[in-house]
């Protein structure tokens, strides 16, 4: 039987399911909120305007709220059954994160923290805010401080018990919980995260600028992709897990239980001529319920155009043409980029059709760029 309410807290979360807790203090100071200052000051959070616009509320856990005292830090493994590395040669096919290929991890993981909340404020009464990655509170700093892992070189936490697979989620809170020892780092001299980035994204161990990395490109980057990381790419069209999957870590890390997260079948290797052909509306019954969703029909083919660009598939260059005329400039500007990589006579022929009609100028540019 849990002998206080830090013993009850952790009980809860472990008959939820959720594969690991621990308690960290939520207004204590820390040295996370200046290496943040930092990251934003030097401009690696790229276009993620909001990191800047929520720094003071993102600094520390009371910046969120102020009256929390304590911080109840999960973790929810999704761990794969397969090497997440084997589908980079399947240039034919999309990449896909492996968060990404099941269903949400928003709502599964936000529906079991606001069950633990609801039965941890009946048995104490104490008041509690719940956030998963929405709200603007660093998870990661915290859950090193509640003992959970600890963020590597890559600056991802890394566990020993989960390696590198697991979302976390924190339930803030008033009451006076008993910490938990923070975890020690344990990466030693191993530089695997750092040496297999295609995009050479850590300009120094447990440093990232998110400008270079595939994950940022892929996901909140509205923008065209810049042409200096195009051929990295790869086929990665959703995030990329190169620096999670090299961790020596992953050796203790398990199959996810969650069947919320185990890849749908029509993500594991989907296609890339056939999400090419995807319009707005047959993009949203794709990824209905997907985190992919949110990026929206246009970014998506914009990196699914990177890709087939980066096939060396010819037969993909037919998937392109249409592409050419699309209502979308982004989408527009990445095909005209793909089909020159891959067919450069069509290329040719289409840019005499469709450049005389063009009437955006960074597509313009992009037919300029590589011709």
């Amino acid at each position: 039987m849990p002998t206080s309410i830090s013993d009850l807290a952790k009980a809860k979360a472990r008959a939820l399911g959720f594969d690991a807790v621990g308690i960290a203090r939520a207004d204590e100071a820390w040295d996370a909120g200046g290496r943040l200052e930092e990251f934003v000051a030097a401009g690696r959070h790229g276009t993620m305007d909001w990191m800047e616009t929520t720094l003071d509320r993102r600094k520390t856990p009371t910046g969120m709220w102020p009256e929390a005292k304590s911080a109840v830090v999960v973790a929810l493994n999704y761990g794969p059954d397969h090497d997440p590395m084997e589908t980079l040669s399947q240039r034919g096919a999309g990449n896909i994160s492996v968060y990404a290929r099941g269903r949400d991890y928003h709502d599964t993981l936000k529906s079991r923290l606001k069950q633990l909340a609801r039965e941890f404020v009946a048995e104490t009464g104490a008041e509690v805010k719940v956030f998963v990655d929405t709200a603007p509170l660093m998870e990661k700093p915290l859950a090193q401080k509640a003992g959970l892992g600890w963020q590597g070189k890559h600056t991802n936490l890394v566990s020993r018990e989960l390696g590198s697979w697991f979302f976390l989620g924190v339930m803030l809170t008033a009451a006076e919980l008993e910490p938990d020892p923070p975890e020690a780092d344990r990466c030693g001299t191993c530089t695997n995260c750092l040496d297999i980035c295609p995009t050479k994204a850590f300009p120094m161990p447990y440093q990232i600028d998110a400008r270079r990395c595939i994950s940022y490109l892929t996901i909140e980057h509205k923008g065209a992709i810049p042409h200096e990381f195009r051929a990295a790419m790869g086929n990665r069209i959703y995030g990329c897990d190169d620096c999670l999957a090299v961790c020596p870590w992953n050796k203790f890390a398990e199959t996810a239980q969650e069947a919320a997260f185990h890849a749908r079948a029509e993500l594991k290797l989907p296609g890339l001529d056939e999400l090419a052909a995807l319009d707005d509306a047959a993009f949203r019954e794709v990824f209905s319920g997907s985190p992919i969703k949110r990026i929206g029909r246009d970014r998506f083919v914009r990196n699914v155009c990177i890709a087939i660009g980066n096939s060396g598939e010819e037969r993909l260059a037919a998937s392109l043409v249409p592409l050419l005329a699309d209502a979308s400039a982004l989408v527009r500007g990445a095909a005209v980029w793909a089909l020159l990589q891959l067919d450069p006579d069509a290329a040719s022929v289409a840019r005499e059709k469709h450049l005389a009609t063009e009437g955006d100028a960074d597509v313009r540019q992009e037919w300029a760029a590589v011709t």
